[in-house]
């Protein structure tokens, strides 16, 4: 197999607040629009490859001060969700897109089974392998832990302006998202989405089933619009903000 990365290209991974003490891990799957040396600019402009279907907008800086808020340790992905999504299973639907909200990547069009293997061996497992890693050091002695994805979404989406602040994705584990979901109802400025913009009963959802179904781990994934957190300073009020409603219902998934 082909080895993608060359000295001088960013780390597949980053770690924050390893030592946090939190009974939570946190990930940030879309953290990053690093694109490996080797795929160039994936034949699109840096304005396309800065947009929602690069990375998750703001995403890593709320999660950062959400980690130190909490006191928990974060994961967070190292490269551009076009190289490949590491919220998609390897070579499955939305993996390496081809189009992406309207916009061609040339650099992903017909790409052979090896070349999707080069870029998950190199972007894809060692992020899932550190995710995995924490979680055998926080769960060691039987200690129970919750996980929380953080993402962001578009403002608008196909002409249609989506009016919630925040929204609370789960699939049939009701530990975590339910008390969140109340948690966070409690600010009356919050438009809060239950499943909204997204569902996490999606099929093509990797990340909360490859690790927190499989471990019977509390868990949910938590979207901010990007409006909300679009600069550094504003994502971490954001991450602040919604720190207390997240702790409670860590606390409340665990009890």
């Amino acid at each position: 197999m082909q080895q993608l990365l060359v000295p001088g290209d960013p780390p597949p991974f980053s770690v924050h607040n390893e030592q946090g003490r939190a009974p939570l891990l946190l990930l940030c799957d879309h953290a990053s629009k690093a694109v490996p040396k080797a795929l160039g600019d994936l034949g699109i402009t840096e304005a396309e490859l800065s947009r929602h279907i690069g990375w998750d907008i703001g995403g890593l800086d709320s999660a950062i001060a959400l980690a130190e808020a909490l006191d928990a340790p974060l994961v967070a992905s190292g490269y551009s969700r076009l190289v490949i999504d590491c919220n998609r299973w390897p070579g499955g639907e939305g993996s390496t897109p081809e189009v992406s909200d309207g916009t061609l990547v040339p650099a992903n069009k017909g790409l052979t089974k090896e070349q999707i293997d080069a870029r998950a061996e190199a972007c894809f497992w060692p992020y899932h392998r550190e995710v995995d890693r924490h979680l055998d050091r926080m769960t060691a002695n039987g200690a129970e832990v919750a996980l929380l994805v953080m993402h962001s979404f578009t403002p608008q989406m196909s002409g249609f302006k989506r009016p919630w602040h925040v929204g609370v994705l789960w699939n049939d584990d009701a530990r975590l998202p339910e008390p969140l979901l109340a948690e966070l109802r409690r600010d009356p400025e919050l438009v809060v989405g239950d499943n909204e913009p997204y569902s996490a009963r999606a099929s093509y959802e990797y990340t909360l089933n490859a690790h927190a179904r499989t471990r019977k781990l509390p868990h949910c994934s938590l979207e901010v619009r990007q409006d909300l957190i679009a600069t550094r300073a504003t994502a971490r009020v954001w991450g602040r903000r919604l720190a207390p409603a997240i702790g409670a219902a860590v606390a409340k998934a665990l009890s």
